[in-house]
């Protein structure tokens, strides 16, 4: 293994201890001066540093070819963004037209939220990113970890708001759920678009139904965990997740190792 790859393999080590520095540094300052021009850094570094340390685990077990930062950066920033935007006008229209949304219903329409993105890479930049699956996989791991970062602050702010301003009450919600994100969103689309990118690099019918079949794996997770909840039902769908997902990156690595450079 060359020095390149260790340093690929192993930065998401640099990027917790860094981004875990800089989320207790800003911590600091707040808790010891009251700034709350500080609310808006804490929010986004304790909803950042685990999911981007998880994407950073990922993009160094994808196999051969390196994601480049902008195509990584892009993906997290638009996917989480459009997934965000396009699952919550989805929700609230079905929300008004058929009462309270089961469980099922907002994991069908997140999941497939959250493909909007990769399929726009597919269909028009299939040239560049058709070629290896754990890139793919990669994509979808920063597109779902885009969209867990925004729901997490969101939902820090309203803690926050609710508290009456109080740091802990963010801080405790930052802590649960970007600690659980890399189990939830990000593994599910990683998941995903490992049956998407399977299709896009040798289309065949066998593989859209494993496209399918990996879409509707998400969604029972995805509804599982929503609709149960309880820390058995994470500990139980976060393993069988990020298990899922380390599977999914070790048969793209090899099968991105035995294609011609």
């Amino acid at each position: 293994m060359t020095a390149q790859q260790l340093v690929r393999r192993w930065a998401w080590v640099g990027t917790f201890v860094i981004g875990g520095g800089l989320y207790l540094l800003v911590l600091a300052v707040l808790t010891d001066t009251g700034n709350p021009n500080l609310f808006p850094t804490m929010i986004l570094l304790g909803a950042l540093v685990v999911p981007l340390t998880f994407v950073m685990f990922a993009a160094g077990r994808s196999g051969r070819w390196l994601i480049d930062g902008p195509t990584l950066g892009g993906a997290l920033l638009f996917g989480g963004v459009v997934g965000v935007v396009v699952a919550g006008l989805l929700e609230y229209d079905a929300m008004r037209k058929l009462g309270a949304l089961p469980m099922l219903g907002v994991g069908l329409i997140e999941e497939a939220a959250k493909l909007v993105v990769p399929a726009i890479l597919v269909l028009f930049f299939g040239h560049r990113y058709r070629r290896s699956i754990g890139s793919g996989i990669v994509i979808g791991v920063a597109v779902g970890t885009g969209f867990a970062v925004l729901e997490t602050m969101g939902y820090a702010f309203v803690a926050l708001l609710q508290s009456g301003g109080n740091v802990g009450a963010a801080e405790q919600s930052l802590f649960i759920r970007g600690l659980l994100s890399p189990a939830g969103h990000a593994s599910w689309t990683g998941i995903t678009c490992w049956g998407l990118w399977r299709f896009a690099v040798a289309p065949t019918g066998k593989r859209f139904l494993g496209f399918l079949g990996a879409y509707a794996v998400a969604v029972a997770l995805h509804t599982t965990w929503d609709g149960i909840g309880g820390k058995l039902t994470y500990a139980i769908v976060g393993a069988i997740s990020i298990g899922l997902l380390l599977t999914g990156l070790r048969h793209a690595q090899r099968a991105d190792n035995a294609l011609p450079a």
